[in-house]
C-alpha cells in the first residue's frame, strides 16, 4: 500500500474506551464529575484570590496561573471524550487530533514549570526569607510566567512541526481516549527516529529539570522545618504539601489547606449571597 500523506487523513479513531455500554455510562459519569470539580474548584480559587487583596502575593499569583492551566488542560481532553461516549462515536478529525496533541503538550509542560516555580517560591520564602522581597517583585513574577509559557509553546510547536512531516499508511486508530503524541507517532509509516529523540530530550528537560527543582526545594524546606522549634515546624509543614498533584486535587491541596484562602472564600460566598 502506498503511504498516504497526512493531508489525506481526514479523521482518527480513539479506541481507548470500552465497548461495554454499562461501563461507558459509569466512565461518563465519573469523568463528567471530575471535570466539573476541576472547573468549578479552580474558578473558585481564581475568584477568591482576585477579590481579596490579602491574597495578592507571589504564591497565589502562581496558584491562579496553575488553576487556569489545569482548566485548559482538562478542557483539551475531557469534553471531546464525553461527547464520544454520549454519541457512541469514537472519531475525531485529523485537525482536531493534532490540535489536541499540541495543547496537551503545551499545558503539561507549562504545569511542570509552574509547579517548579511554586516550589522555588516556597523554598525562598522559608529558607531565605531575607531574599524573598526580591522574588516577590511583580515584574519578576510576570517574567517567570512568560518564560514558562514561551518554553512550553516552543516545545509543543517543535513536536507539531515534526509530526506534520510524517506519513501514515493506514487509518489512525489510536489505542487511547485522547490523541497522545507517542501513540500517534507509532502509527506513522515514515521514519520517526527524530520524533522519538525530541520526545526523550523534552522529557529530560521539561520533566526531569522541574522534578529535580521540586525535589531540591522541598528537601531543603523539610530540612529547615525539622530544625525549627516544634510549634513553628507544625505551622510550616503545610507548605511542604505543595507538590505535584492531579488537576482535580489542586483546589483542595493548594488552597483549602490555607486559612487565608478559606477566609477569602467565606467573604466571596457571603458577598454573593447578599446580592441574591
Amino acid at each position: 500500500m502506498k503511504p498516504r500523506n497526512e493531508t489525506a487523513v481526514s479523521e482518527c479513531l480513539l479506541l481507548g474506551l470500552t465497548d461495554d455500554l454499562a461501563l461507558r455510562s459509569l466512565i461518563f459519569s465519573l469523568f463528567l464529575s471530575m471535570y466539573l470539580v476541576t472547573i468549578l474548584g479552580n474558578l473558585l480559587i481564581t475568584l477568591a484570590v482576585s477579590s481579596d487583596p490579602y491574597l495578592h502575593t507571589t504564591m497565589y499569583f502562581f496558584l491562579c496561573s496553575l488553576s487556569f492551566n489545569d482548566v485548559f488542560l482538562s478542557t483539551c481532553i475531557i469534553p471531546k471524550m464525553l461527547v464520544n461516549i454520549q454519541t457512541q462515536d469514537q472519531s475525531i478529525t485529523y485537525t482536531g487530533c493534532l490540535s489536541q496533541v499540541c495543547f496537551v503538550i503545551l499545558f503539561t509542560v507549562l504545569e511542570n514549570s509552574l509547579l517548579a516555580v511554586m516550589s522555588y517560591d516556597r523554598y525562598v520564602a522559608i529558607c531565605h526569607p531575607l531574599r524573598y522581597a526580591v522574588f516577590r517583585k511583580p515584574c519578576l513574577c510576570v517574567l517567570m510566567e512568560l518564560v514558562s509559557l514561551s518554553t512550553s509553546t516552543v516545545d509543543s510547536l517543535l513536536h507539531m512541526l515534526l509530526l506534520l512531516q510524517l506519513s501514515f499508511c493506514t487509518d489512525l486508530e489510536i489505542p487511547h481516549f485522547f490523541c497522545e503524541l507517542a501513540q500517534v507517532i507509532k502509527l506513522a509509516c515514515s521514519e520517526i527516529v527524530i520524533n522519538n529523540i525530541l520526545i526523550y530530550i523534552s522529557v529530560d528537560i521539561f520533566g526531569g529539570v522541574p522534578l529535580s527543582g521540586i525535589i531540591f526545594s522541598y528537601s531543603h524546606i523539610v530540612s529547615s522545618v525539622l530544625r525549627m522549634p516544634s510549634s513553628q515546624g507544625k505551622t510550616a509543614v503545610a507548605s511542604v504539601m505543595y507538590t505535584m498533584v492531579p488537576q482535580m486535587l489542586n483546589p483542595f491541596i493548594y488552597s483549602l489547606r490555607s486559612r487565608a484562602m478559606k477566609e477569602a472564600l467565606r467573604k466571596l460566598i457571603g458577598r454573593t449571597a447578599s446580592q441574591l
